[in-house]
């Protein structure tokens, strides 16, 4: 009988990341580990197949250094996975928001909901993880602490829902990159694809501008760009981009053939989008058709009513 194949996450059965896995990988098995480093130590030596890494969220911004982790040299970016992210308050089964002092959970998670925290007038107490803070509340039976985590969670750690959807932004959305140390890199011309990559600038005046001038003007649109520290140095700075694309279209591989003359770079991967960029686009268009439509609506009723007048 052939294994199962295996996808890290990090955090404890229950967290958000294990319902990515579930998601995208039904027939994985899902297995949790405490840090991201483990994570990536796991799918190096071979231990698991892929690795489920969130790195950013639409409310709380980029997870704390999983940029760093991404430039092992062994890890390859296959995939992207967007997971609209609901916030439950949990607590023990009885208990009630008069009870609760104290909230915990991860850092981005207590971020997604700090108005909604605020606005209880309950303390944030960091943990390590969503699902493995809703544990820690189960086992310590004290009602005046409650945790921010899935349902999910609250299933399995018998916790009730005193407050459901407490986050801050209806738009709250977690991106994760699908791992591998397999270098699969998507073939130009199956649909709208994704390249991710590292660069660091020369240290010379107009560096950076001239790095993505080749972007310009080929006409590739940039999705990403953040900047961090390297070394502890504060004269060098790598960053994290993404383009919508293929190095295989012609004016991609003109932009990188443009970037290599200012900086030095490294493709992290070339992946499928998720169809979730497109409706997030469309989305994006509906207000701006509608305030077009509302303009040209009350052009004619002006000009209706300027005729009117005239007669």
């Amino acid at each position: 009988m052939t294994a199962r194949q295996r996808i890290a996450f990090q955090g404890e059965r229950g967290a958000n990341s294990h319902i990515a896995c579930r998601d995208v990988y039904p027939d994985f098995d899902a297995v949790p580990y405490p840090t991201f480093d483990e994570c990536f130590s796991a799918l190096e030596d071979g231990t698991v197949d892929l690795a489920m890494i969130p790195v950013e969220n639409s409310t709380a911004g980029r997870v704390a250094d999983i940029h760093l982790l991404l430039l092992r040299p062994a890890v390859h970016i296959i995939g992207e996975y967007f997971l609209p992210v609901s916030h439950q308050l949990l607590g023990l089964a009885g208990a009630t928001l008069d009870d609760v002092k104290t909230v915990h959970s991860h850092p981005q998670a207590l971020a997604q909901c700090r108005l909604g925290l605020r606005a209880l007038g309950l303390v944030a107490v960091a943990a390590a993880d969503t699902a493995g803070a809703a544990r820690e509340i189960a086992e310590a039976g004290d009602p005046s602490r409650a945790a921010i985590a899935s349902r999910l969670a609250a299933e399995a750690y018998g916790l009730e829902v005193l407050r459901a959807d407490l986050e801050d932004e209806a738009h709250n959305t977690t991106r994760f990159l699908i791992l591998s140390t397999e270098n699969l890199r998507a073939a130009a011309g199956i649909g709208p694809l994704v390249t991710t990559f590292v660069f660091k600038v020369h240290n010379r005046p107009a560096a950076l501008y001239k790095a993505l001038g080749g972007f310009a003007t080929s006409g590739v649109n940039m999705t990403k760009l953040e900047s961090y520290m390297v070394g502890g140095r504060f004269v060098a700075t790598q960053f994290l981009a993404d383009v919508e694309g293929s190095p295989e279209d012609p004016a991609v591989a003109t932009a990188f053939e443009e970037l290599s003359f200012y900086a030095d770079h490294r493709i992290l991967g070339v992946y499928r989008a998720s169809r979730y960029r497109e409706r997030e686009r469309l989305s994006a268009l509906e207000p701006a058709a509608a305030n077009q439509t509302t303009t040209v609506a009350r052009a004619t009723t002006n000009h209706s009513a300027t005729n009117h007048s005239a007669r």
